[in-house]
C-alpha cells in the first residue's frame, strides 16, 4: 500500500475523517500496513497495548470473554469495517493499559498501525489536532462501551 493510498484510508477513517492534508499526511508516515486471514487476531484480551489500528479492508469483530463465576462465555461487542478504528488509546495519553478486548478477523484484512506513543508525540505538538484526535476517541468509546454492555446482557 502506497503512502497515498494510506493518506485516503486515514483521511476517511471514523477517527480522522475531516482532518487538514497536512496532519493526516503526518500521521500516514507513522502508519505500517499489516495483513490478516479470517480467524487471526490482531490482539488479544490481557495483552499490552501500544497500536491503534484503522481498517483498510476486511472485517473484524470485538470480542470479550467474561467470566462472572456463574457464567462464562465470549460477546461480540461489535463488527467492524472498513475506515473503523481499533486499539490501545490509553498510549495516547502516556501510558500503557491491557487489552479489554480482542480482535479477531472474519474476513481477509488489512489495516493500519500506528504506534501510539508516535502519535502522542504529534498530539503534543499541535493541542489542537490533539483535542480533535481525543474528542473522536471519546465518542468512539462511548459506542464501544454501549457494545460491551449490551454483550454482557445477551450472556
Amino acid at each position: 500500500m502506497e503512502t497515498s493510498e494510506i493518506v485516503n484510508v486515514l483521511g476517511n477513517c471514523d477517527l480522522f475523517r475531516g482532518f487538514d492534508t497536512d496532519q493526516i499526511e503526518k500521521i500516514a508516515n507513522l502508519g505500517v500496513v499489516e495483513t490478516y486471514e479470517p480467524g487471526e487476531s490482531i490482539f488479544r484480551q490481557g495483552d499490552l497495548g501500544e497500536n491503534l489500528y484503522i481498517i483498510a479492508e476486511g472485517c473484524v469483530s470485538l470480542e470479550r470473554s467474561i467470566d462472572l463465576v456463574e457464567r462464562k462465555g465470549n460477546a461480540m461487542i461489535c463488527l467492524l469495517r472498513k475506515g473503523r478504528t481499533l486499539g490501545c488509546w490509553s498510549t495516547l495519553l502516556g501510558t500503557s493499559h491491557s487489552l479489554l478486548s480482542s480482535a479477531v478477523c472474519t474476513k481477509p484484512s488489512t489495516v493500519i498501525a500506528i504506534r501510539g506513543p508516535a502519535l502522542r508525540e504529534i498530539m503534543l505538538a499541535n493541542h489542537n489536532l490533539g483535542f480533535r484526535v481525543l474528542e473522536r476517541i471519546c465518542f468512539i468509546l462511548r459506542e464501544r462501551l454501549q457494545g460491551a454492555y449490551g454483550a454482557m446482557e445477551r450472556i
